[in-house]
């Protein structure tokens, strides 16, 4: 037996030579780099980075200190964090960190004595299903996720695990999948919408093919799609980029990271559809830092795809070519808005810009950019092999097609259905996800930014304009339950908690609005004088003022809260 060379040691040098010359575009995959090698980013590695990248180190240190998941001194050597937003604090989450914090001696944002551990509360964690959960960093093995939470395992260094929870009415993008691992390229198939587009297709004819089905963006703005992509590829400058958003980071909602865990070449091939519509060589997959196992799997999958020649150089022998790359975040909320994830890419804070220009003309590097999210990419191949009427049999004349929407709390069987636009939300909570525990008490639309329903209110349709009609918002397509026991004011104060969190604090209306509104939320049992039209005055300051559209939605829940239930806010 021939004895095996051991790996050389990860050193501070051997981590910037992989980056070097690449420019501040490469920040963030560099710091991630030294962050999972040393647990922290300390002062050497800064400066490393910073001759390495030509990046000030004044800039490096403020993009480190802009992201939760960073660090710039030492923590414990396994980080856990534990999510108490609203679906994990009714499944118990404030009782398990109590629990393992107990355990360790120790409270929320410490480290124990010997150094091997820090506990730290944190915000969703994108596995509402089977809240409660935490995500775990192990100092040189980096993340993984443990749904629901197991304080011994954790503690144990056992491995964490979980499996999709899905269902579907129309089988399309859900259909016969494993819910435990992805679908590997034998058994997603042969990328023939690509084929298809790339042998017998221009551009324009793809393009209006997209358009023909009504799609709409399925991240919550709800744009036209192809219009989207035709803007883009009339845009002047090169080169042309593709962003797809896997930012999903509000409280509820799960759809895509159950897509981009058992479905990656399914994106994959709407990714490489779009590059080719608007005359893209280069895309991006932006994915939230808290989806290690999706962004394991999504890797794996463009290996996959490479190797066999639907992604690279000259894809196919058709003279089209396509780059993907993914870039992780690091725990930032604000990144899920288009231009601040195109600022984190460049590798700079997450700050939202100014709107106009918009990124069809003025994107990612300033150059024309299609952004999707992961749902809206994973619609293409289906329509590009059989067409919009295909798509437009499902749904009405305004909400065509499908949609994934993610269902947590007090139901029977949370987790992720595909349904046809026009069903109930009764329908949803009785028939999919097999009824609510207890009685019903409010139903959360749209997620942590979306608005309430009464029971009296679920046999609304889930179209946007059935939704629209009557004050709410169908969004991102997230669904929270929560039966007669809740007491909403906590699920107020968890709402209030995430967005004062997440504001990124660069426009006064939301750094200030987010940090008076959660100071109120806190103290509604026994509020102040004024207090009830202080949060009304907030939340419209803060709803018509702020910049980017985590402050225009930041009390969208509780003004919400205010007109369904006014008694829970005394005069």
């Amino acid at each position: 037996m021939v004895d095996q060379p051991s790996p050389e040691p990860v050193t501070l040098e051997r981590i910037a030579a992989g980056f070097a010359g690449r420019g501040r575009e490469a920040l963030l995959p560099a710091l991630w780099a030294v962050q999972t090698a040393y647990g922290y980013i300390g002062p050497e590695a800064v400066q490393v980075l910073s001759q390495a990248l030509s990046v000030p180190e004044a800039d490096i240190y403020g993009v480190i200190g802009f992201y939760s998941m960073f660090y710039d001194r030492p923590t414990g050597r396994t980080i856990i964090r534990v999510c108490t937003s609203p679906s994990c604090g009714l499944a118990g989450a404030d009782r398990a960190l109590h629990d393992l914090c107990d355990r360790l001696g120790i409270a929320p944002g410490e480290t124990t004595p010997d150094g091997q551990y820090t506990v730290e509360q944190t915000t969703c964690l994108g596995l509402c299903e089977h809240a409660p959960a935490a995500l775990v960093s192990r100092q040189g093995a980096g993340e993984q996720q443990y749904a629901p939470l197991d304080i011994d395992a954790i503690l144990a260094g056992q491995p964490g695990h979980h499996a999709a929870v899905i269902g579907s009415m129309t089988r399309v993008l859900l259909r016969d999948l494993p819910t435990d691992r992805a679908q590997t390229l034998a058994e997603y198939g042969e990328y023939t919408a690509l084929q298809r587009a790339l042998s017998d297709l221009m551009p324009e004819e793809v393009i209006a093919k997209i358009e023909a089905s009504g799609l709409v963006g399925r991240g919550g703005a709800a744009f036209p799609t192809g219009l989207k992509w035709s803007f883009t590829r009339r845009a002047p400058g090169a080169p042309h980029y593709v962003v797809c958003n896997a930012d999903e980071s509000e409280p509820g909602t799960f759809k895509d990271r159950v897509l981009l865990e058992i479905r990656p070449h399914l994106l994959l091939e709407g990714l490489a559809i779009c590059a080719y519509a608007i005359g893209a060589e280069q895309a991006y997959i932006f994915i939230r830092g808290e989806y290690p196992l999706a962004t394991e799997r999504l890797q794996q999958a463009i290996a996959e795809a490479e190797a066999a020649g639907y992604l690279g150089e000259n894809i196919l022998g058709s003279g089209f070519s396509l780059r993907v790359e993914v870039r992780r975040g690091a725990g930032a909320y604000i990144c899920g808005e288009e231009t601040a994830l195109f600022e984190a890419i460049e590798g700079k804070r997450g700050y939202p810009r100014i709107k106009p220009p918009f990124p069809t003309t003025h994107g990612l590097f300033g150059k024309p950019t299609v952004i999707n999210n992961v749902e809206t990419l994973c619609k293409v191949p289906g329509i590009i092999n059989r067409g919009g009427r295909w798509f437009r049999q499902w749904g009405t004349d305004l909400s065509t097609g499908i949609k994934l929407v993610a269902v947590s709390g007090h139901v029977r069987r949370p987790g992720v259905y595909e349904i046809p636009l026009g069903v109930t939300l009764r329908h949803v909570l009785e028939e999919l996800c097999g009824g609510v525990v207890g009685e019903l008490q409010a139903v959360l639309m749209g997620g942590a930014a979306g608005t309430f329903l009464k029971p009296e209110e679920i046999d609304v349709r889930l179209t946007f304009e059935d939704l629209r009609a009557i004050g709410s918002t169908l969004g991102s397509g997230a669904i929270m339950v929560f039966n007669d026991t809740v007491d909403l004011r906590d699920v107020l104060r968890r709402i209030g908690e995430f967005f004062q969190h997440e504001s990124c604090g660069k426009c006064y209306p939301c750094q200030l609005g987010t940090q008076r509104q959660k100071e109120i939320l806190e103290r509604l049992a026994a509020p102040l004088p004024g207090d009830r039209q202080r949060l009304a005055d907030i939340g419209q300051t803060m709803t018509e003022s702020s910049l980017c559209g985590l402050g225009q939605t930041a009390a969208a829940a509780v003004l919400s809260a205010m007109r369904q239930w006014p008694e829970l806010f005394p005069a």
